[in-house]
């Protein structure tokens, strides 16, 4: 059976989606100390600030950021290893 690469897509952003909540989780619960400097700090890579094109009669904005810690990319890996095995 081919699988498609939409659904390893869907696999991983919902692996890092889940990652990403329950990393915002351990921010907020955890104590501090070791566990929330670990698992609760991220990095934001993306364009900031956005690129912005002013046509006079249009105006285009780009521009994107993503919120990324470890049990985000933890999830993305998870995401990817149950694609391969389901």
């Amino acid at each position: 059976m081919r699988k498609s690469p939409w659904v390893l897509l869907i696999f991983v952003l919902i692996g890092g989606l889940l990652g990403g909540i329950l990393g915002e989780i351990l921010h907020v619960m955890a104590p501090q100390g070791t566990i929330q400097s670990i698992f609760a700090t991220h990095f934001n890579p993306g364009i900031n600030p956005p690129l912005t094109i002013d046509l006079v009669l249009l105006k285009l904005v780009f521009g994107f950021n993503i919120k990324v810690n470890i049990l985000s990319i933890l999830g993305m890996f998870i995401g990817i290893y149950l694609y391969k095995h389901v």
